[in-house]
């Protein structure tokens, strides 16, 4: 049985590695008659892979494309470039795949040996991504996201230290349920167990490597159906200063597109309102964060607001006073579009 077993994987390795194959190259690779080619073929058929064959002398064997995927069998070389591909996608850098390729590497990570888990550590030490001029991702570790999504499949609990948001440190005794993420940062929905409650956490925030996963833990129901939706009011919703509350004079779908799920939830008031629930601690920073989303607002909270919004507006407006050229100035020619510079 096992080396029929052996030989089934032999053949289903050869079929991928090759469009077609005639039935005497295969039966000499395994070693075997054409009989014995045919029966395997026929196993592989059974276990749902597609192997199609034309008669003849001049027929063959090849994988068809079937109506699900089966298991694939990859060689080193591309393990680790499967590997790498998926903590590039995890990281954030194809939009959109965060969340189904860090599902994946949580996979193969599991399957790879550690000769080609150092090859992918080797490549992910050594490469440093190229970000725009605005605020970064959170850099969180593509290992501690694989531990996590992995202790969130399996149920198990884990012990780690968090820094929370004033700087303070400790041990979090918690049951991981579910990762949701942002374009900037990765957060846990997790039981903590000192607190007796729900609670979400940034993975950017965790100190120090994950001890081993702990004890199974039967699994809870979730706080929310939408999870991300959770997540969006924990975040708004967090200890700031000022809390704010914005009637939005554009749809919610407009706005989201200029909106951060970290930065603010969205509720819908009509087709062409909404409300916009966010926090801060600087009245400043929730103005310069009103004004840029280029929409029309009104404040509904907090009444403080509303003067530093006419302060910024006169300040604006006199910059923009100054900076007007009159009728008879001309400005200096700048560089054009072709100028070799740093703008380039």
């Amino acid at each position: 049985m096992l080396e029929t077993s052996a030989r089934l994987l032999r053949l289903l390795s050869l079929l991928q590695s090759r469009r077609d194959w005639s039935g005497t190259e295969l039966a000499d690779r395994l070693g075997v008659g054409l009989r014995t080619v045919r029966r395997d073929v026929d196993r592989l058929r059974d276990l749902g892979y597609p192997v199609e064959a034309s008669p003849g002398a001049a027929g063959g064997y090849w994988l068809g494309v079937g109506a699900a995927l089966p298991p694939l069998l990859l060689d080193d070389e591309e393990a680790v470039a499967v590997a790498i591909s998926l903590h590039t996608a995890a990281a954030g850098s194809v939009t959109g795949l965060e969340e189904t390729a860090l599902r994946a590497l949580t996979k193969l990570q599991q399957m790879l040996p550690s000769r080609l888990r150092h090859r992918v550590s080797a490549f992910r030490a050594t490469t440093v991504p190229l970000t725009g001029s605005g605020s970064p991702p959170d850099a969180v570790d593509p290992e501690l996201l694989t531990a996590v999504a992995a202790a969130c499949r399996d149920q198990r609990r884990l012990r780690l230290r968090y820094r929370d948001r004033r700087g303070v440190s400790n041990t979090r005794d918690i049951e991981p349920h579910r990762l949701v993420h942002t374009p900037r940062r990765w957060y846990l929905v997790a039981w903590d167990a000192g607190r007796g409650d729900w609670r979400t956490f940034r993975l950017d925030r965790f100190q120090g490597p994950l001890g081993p996963p702990g004890a199974r833990f039967a699994p809870r129901e979730l706080p929310a159906q939408d999870v991300a939706a959770y997540v969006a009011q924990s975040i708004s919703s967090a200890p700031y200063r000022y809390q704010a509350r914005i009637l939005m004079h554009a749809p919610a779908q407009d706005v989201a597109q200029r909106s951060s799920p970290a930065a603010g939830r969205l509720e819908a008031v009509d087709a062409d309102r909404c409300v916009l629930h966010t926090g801060s601690d600087s009245l400043d920073e929730l103005a310069l964060y009103l004004a840029l989303k280029g929409f029309d607002f009104e404040v509904l909270h907090p009444p403080e607001l509303i003067p530093v919004l006419r302060a910024v507006a006169e300040r604006l407006a006199r910059a923009a006073d100054a900076g007007s050229p009159g009728p008879d100035t001309r400005l200096p020619a700048g560089p054009g579009p072709d100028h070799d510079g740093a703008g380039r």
